[in-house]
């Protein structure tokens, strides 16, 4: 049985396991969900994801859901197929992608997912965007990013002269960021901009981000 991925192509979470998979090279079946008609709070999806939320995989008889998760046990158990995302061969580098793909969930994430859902998701709620949330989550953000730009200084990656999951996982957020004036605060420190306009050039992603069309069924 080939893999199997339910989501949605414009949604984060869903793209942070696309492209895990294209870099990986591997087959699966793409399921899509329907979001604005409310699939994945149905009973087929549910038995899925209790929570209720995108994405999810099946392999065999497993399911798994949450992303990162997601994205951890593909990298591992296909680590001898495409790309090596969590430097399985050696133990120190391993270490820290383990260390950065913390960092991005419990630093990067929380300050930006605020700003990603006042200029994207607010307005299909009708919603105008609360400056206020954007401004303080805009504050915090800068802060992860000075840390970022200071260790980009001496590598190239976040985890070391490597690309990986530490990296792979900012993708979606970033992409839609960088949609917004918000922009600026990538744009305002060279190494993270660079930073980010070298894993956004990865073929992978840019087949990912051909679907990430936030707002349009």
């Amino acid at each position: 049985m080939a893999l199997k991925l339910y989501g949605s192509p414009m949604s984060t979470c869903t793209s942070r396991v696309l492209t895990c998979l294209h870099e990986k090279g591997l087959d699966f079946e793409f399921v899509p969900v329907d979001l604005f008609a409310g699939e994945h709070k149905q009973p087929p999806f549910l038995a899925k994801n209790p929570f209720g939320q995108i994405p999810a995989l099946e392999d065999d008889d497993l399911t798994i859901f949450e992303s990162r998760a997601i994205t951890s046990y593909v990298a591992e158990k296909f680590k001898e197929t495409g790309y090596d995302l969590i430097r399985h061969q050696n133990l120190k580098e391993a270490a820290l992608v383990k260390v950065w793909t913390e960092v991005e969930s419990q630093r990067f994430h929380p300050a930006i997912a605020p700003i990603v859902f006042q200029f994207f998701v607010a307005p299909l709620q009708g919603i105008l965007p609360d400056q206020t949330v954007i401004d303080t989550s805009l504050e915090k953000l800068g802060k992860v990013l000075d840390i970022y730009e200071a260790k980009l200084t001496s590598t190239k990656y976040l985890a070391g002269d490597f690309y990986s999951l530490a990296d792979l996982h900012h993708l979606p957020y970033t992409y839609y960021l960088m949609k917004t004036p918000a922009a600026s605060v990538v744009n305002e420190r060279p190494h993270v901009k660079a930073w980010w306009e070298d894993i956004s050039s990865r073929p992978a992603f840019k087949k990912v981000a051909e679907g990430m069309n936030f707002g349009e069924k």
